[in-house]
């Protein structure tokens, strides 16, 4: 991906995101920090870190990470002058190849990038996906009344409902409907319908189930987390998986941050593919990252997001060669309230 091109992705993002040079001067900074830090994206241009980052021992630990080239994550790192005053940030810092550093901004108890929702993150592709969407729709239709073999319509059917899938989403982003649609959900029926998509892809991974059927409903947006799920699956393929074992369990008295969920689902997606890299493993899930020379390094940072706006969280619990977790946390409480 081109710099122009994810710079028009991290400028539709919620999470604060900046560029600095190798003088540690500010580059860039997305809209969600130049909000946060009530200030224009242009403004600041020019300026030196310690406009940003109050401490000067957070900026010497900013020209370490470039000096040897590794990611560093600071925990509630003082802020110059944002909205409330000088609020702390997680600070989130990944070297890039040019010489640059990535700072992903993480404000402290501010409940406005808490309520931001993922659309503003996808809102940008929205456009671009609807008159393909529709065009690839209306060519699976006429196969469908063409097709007179069973199987070839029913996968003609699900090309059509997954253009449908995708339109409902682009139609909800763009009309700023971007919250998610919290409803009734069977994880278990959500698992079997991406059983049936990954199925009718080329060259499928082989699938186990290891179910916990006591399992109550969940209050959820099924088609987000069908996104969340189609991401690993084929990132784990995409590792050299050939297959992947989906695991249900309960979980209890879990903790995100300051949150404690009392009751939560954890779905592990399982590979058996090559493991994550361990350069990118303490910054998997930052925008922008990826083991992939092609690849955008979005599919994970949006994943988390989704997560995170159920109330609960992804994360990679295991990996190594030959098996590979990531574990989606979410919420049960709400499907009792």
């Amino acid at each position: 991906m081109s710099e122009e091109a994810w710079r028009d992705v991290a400028e539709q993002m919620a999470t604060g995101l900046a560029l600095v040079d190798a003088q540690l001067r500010l580059q860039w900074i997305n809209p969600a920090l130049a909000e946060q830090w009530r200030l224009g994206p242009r403004s600041v241009l020019g300026q030196p870190l310690a406009t940003l980052l109050r401490e000067p021992e957070a900026v010497a630990q900013a020209a370490r990470a470039l000096a040897e080239q590794r990611p560093l994550q600071l925990r509630a790192v003082p802020l110059q002058a944002l909205r409330d005053g000088a609020p702390d940030a997680d600070v989130a810092m990944q070297p890039l190849d040019d010489g640059r550093l990535l700072l992903e901004v993480h404000v402290l108890g501010e409940p406005a990038a808490a309520a931001s929702p993922l659309s503003a993150t996808l809102r940008g592709f929205a456009h671009e996906v609807k008159n393909p969407l529709a065009g690839l729709r209306g060519a699976a239709q006429l196969l469908q009344r063409r097709l007179d073999d069973a199987d070839l319509r029913a996968l003609a059917a699900m090309v059509i409902a997954e253009a449908d899938r995708l339109a409902e989403l682009a139609n909800r982003l763009l009309h700023h409907e971007g919250a998610p649609r919290l409803e009734p959900l069977n994880v278990h029926r959500l698992l079997e319908r991406l059983g049936e998509l990954l199925q009718a892809e080329p060259a499928p991974l082989q699938l186990r189930h290891d179910y916990d059927p006591s399992l109550p409903d969940l209050h959820a947006d099924a088609d987000r987390l069908l996104q969340v799920l189609l991401n690993l699956a084929r990132n784990a393929r995409e590792a050299g998986a050939r297959s992947l074992t989906l695991r249900t369990r309960a979980e209890h008295g879990l903790r995100f941050g300051d949150r404690v969920l009392r009751s939560a689902l954890r779905l592990d997606v399982i590979d058996d593919g090559a493991g994550v890299p361990d350069a990118l493993r303490d910054s998997l899930f930052q925008p922008l990252v990826s083991g992939r020379a092609d690849g955008s390094g979005l599919g994970l940072a949006l994943s988390r997001e989704i997560a995170q706006e159920h109330g609960g969280d992804l994360r990679c619990s295991a990996s190594r060669p030959g098996e590979t977790v990531f574990s989606l946390y979410l919420p049960l409480e709400r499907a009792h309230d």
